[in-house]
């Protein structure tokens, strides 16, 4: 299992090929600082900067583009090793489209149809302002163009890199449980906490007492399953990515578990009580018999059906996962006034998208609402720590999780 350090140090740059990202902003034109042209790493063209984390020309780019869009499955008639030169590019595209491989070009770094949409509007939206630049903005419009931009930014990150169906996850075998159907399950009467966890063991002839941690391998696989995701989330936003590495580990050992329980909401249903993982559901039941104690397990539900209430938008959430995120009280944080800035952008950015998309009376107070649960988020994380510190086995079977909470 990869360590944190590692998760973050491989594929730094793993954001798309939009204007704000690193490596585009970084490379921009077709001649380094001593004048030199730049050349093709596919074909030897004239380079017109870096695309999808490749030195490349236009030509080159637009092919790796549409193939991959396309998915499309290309055929060497010959021997798999054809020369690629910008005279004979076109004759065998099956190595054309090693070669742009070869050369580092990355598929994860294709914008969807969606985003490049929005990149278009954003580009006409600022040209427009460059073009009547004594115009008074107008309050009332909507949000700023900085403000749409991160939004497009944070929500490719949150769709490249959390996997809501848990298609990813269908490998992990279901643990075997035992069941006495003369027994109701905690919760299972009305829908409510008829038994607390430790009433439903109890519950139990001592003979057929069923194994407490019996839910522990598959809670072990989805937390570790759901860190790599919050890893790579963070790793997709640039202004997370130039941070000293020390600091993105300081801040992701500090709000990892608190983002997860956020993404943990998108896919819990308010009415049943259930997290809707895929093909797999889980409830607070099952948070018990994984060692989890009641302390924790209710003020968590209740988390959840708040938050959930809210309605919000997934612009909401992928800024809320950001607001955490980028929180400058880490104790190791050495960049504390870029995350402190980073930060605020993120909080106005939510506020001003609330006040636009939410109408009154709803939206008046939606912001504060959020905020407080943010409060209840992180004391739900020392708890969770602190419970998980005492599950000797579970730290054992995901020490990536080890690593977060040490």
């Amino acid at each position: 299992m990869a360590g944190l350090t590692t998760l973050c140090l491989s594929e730094s740059e793993s954001c798309s090929d939009s204007p704000s990202s690193t490596s585009t902003v970084l490379s921009h034109g077709d001649a380094d600082l001593n004048g030199e042209e730049k050349t093709c790493a596919v074909c030897g063209d004239r380079a017109t900067g870096y695309h999808f984390h490749a030195m490349t020309c236009e030509g080159c780019k637009g092919f790796f583009r549409r193939s991959v869009i396309k998915g499309v499955q290309f055929t060497c008639p010959f021997t798999s090793s054809c020369t690629i030169t910008k005279a004979k590019r076109r004759q065998c595209q099956a190595c054309r489209y090693q070669k742009c491989l070869a050369a580092g070009m990355r598929k994860d770094m294709i914008m969807s149809d969606e985003a490049l949409r929005l990149r278009r509007k954003l580009r006409d939206r600022k040209q427009k302002q460059e073009q009547s630049p004594k115009e008074e903005p107008d309050k009332g419009a909507g949000l700023t163009m900085e403000q749409e931009q991160l939004i497009e930014i944070l929500s490719e990150a949150h769709q490249k890199n959390f996997d809501s169906s848990f298609s990813q996850f269908t490998h992990y075998q279901p643990p075997v449980r035992l069941y006495i159907h003369s027994v109701r399950p905690w919760g299972a009467q009305n829908g409510a906490c008829s038994l607390s966890p430790e009433d439903y063991l109890e519950s139990y002839p001592e003979e057929v007492l069923p194994d407490v941690f019996s839910m522990l391998p598959i809670f072990a696989d989805l937390s570790t399953f759901m860190i790599q995701q919050v890893i790579q989330f963070a790793k997709a936003i640039p202004a997370f990515r130039i941070l000293p590495i020390d600091d993105q580990i300081s801040l992701l050992k500090g709000t990892t578990l608190e983002i997860c329980q956020i993404q943990f909401n998108t896919i819990f249903n308010e009415e049943t009580k259930v997290w809707e993982c895929g093909q797999h559901c889980y409830t607070v039941q099952d948070g018990a018999l994984a060692g989890l104690q009641q302390i924790y397990l209710e003020p968590l539900l209740k988390f959840h059906v708040s938050l959930r209430k809210l309605k919000l938008h997934e612009a909401e959430y992928v800024l809320l996962q950001a607001l955490v995120l980028f929180s400058p009280d880490q104790v190791d944080v050495v960049q504390r006034e870029e995350i402190d800035q980073t930060q605020e952008k993120i909080a106005l950015t939510l506020k001003s998208y609330i006040d636009q998309r939410h109408p009154l009376p709803e939206g008046r107070s939606l912001y504060a609402k959020l905020l407080l649960l943010l409060t209840e988020l992180r004391t739900l994380k020392v708890e969770n720590t602190r419970q998980i510190l005492h599950i000797q086995d579970l730290r054992s079977m995901t020490p990536l999780l080890s690593e977060i909470i040490s």
